[in-house]
């Protein structure tokens, strides 16, 4: 694992340690579109469960087995989009289809709320969207957020926005992280990601949605960036891929 991952894991760690257990850490990992957040999101969800189980060890079916089931969960922020319909019943349908990712496409409301029920006592299961490439919409209640998911990674371009509602929703978290990476390394992960994805053609329709849109993004995101708790360098190797 790289170096700083493992930095931050330890102090993640380290804060759940100190926290009671009817209370869960919040961790917002931000960064523009390309940067590699969500790299960073499921390697820090992925090594705080490793290192849970690794202090729960026993059989399956053991009571250490049970114990030692996933403490942290990664929830992004995809699943708030705004559906195709609601972009539809905008002014500008078009330039909403168009600019679809972009801040005013988000229903920061819900994930707000989101943010204020993972922020009460950690004694329910708590339901969040996710989303569903094959429609292009979310999926409601998608992901469930138990209460033995003590750590909660939320991620996304937004996540750490000096705007309402999304200021509000970053003051809830425990730990504010920002994803930095040069934009020409940006650019080409979106290109690649694009083609890969299907959602362009071919790399010119891919470099396009880039500049037109995710890097359009990327100004904002840079632009109103709140303050943070962790700067973390995004790396041209093959930890850090693609999203």
């Amino acid at each position: 694992m790289d170096d700083q991952v493992t930095r931050l894991v330890d102090k993640a760690w380290g804060k759940l340690q100190q926290l009671p257990d009817d209370r869960r850490l919040l961790i917002a990992i931000a960064g523009i579109p390309g940067s590699g957040k969500t790299t960073l999101s499921k390697a820090v969800t992925a090594a705080l469960n490793a290192r849970h189980a690794a202090q729960n060890p026993g059989p399956a079916g053991s009571a250490a087995a049970a114990a030692a089931a996933p403490i942290a969960v990664f929830v992004p922020m995809d699943g708030f989009h705004l559906t195709r319909a609601q972009l539809s019943a905008m002014p500008d349908p078009a330039r909403a289809h168009a600019r679809r990712g972009a801040e005013f496409t988000f229903d920061g409301a819900a994930f707000l709320g989101l943010v204020r029920a993972l922020r009460g006592p950690a004694t329910a299961t708590v339901y969040a969207p996710s989303f569903d490439h094959a429609v292009k919409d979310p999926r409601p209640d998608d992901i469930a957020i138990l209460p033995a998911h003590r750590a909660v990674v939320l991620e996304g371009n937004y996540v750490c926005l000096d705007r309402e509602p999304w200021r509000a929703a970053a003051a809830l978290a425990d730990e504010r992280w920002f994803v930095a990476v040069d934009a020409a390394a940006a650019r080409r992960r979106l290109v690649a990601r694009h083609v890969r994805a299907g959602i362009a053609p071919d790399a010119a329709a891919a470099a396009r949605r880039a500049d037109e849109n995710d890097l359009v993004n990327a100004q904002q995101i840079l632009a109103e960036r709140l303050d943070v708790d962790e700067l973390v360098v995004s790396r041209e190797d093959a930890a850090w891929v693609h999203d």
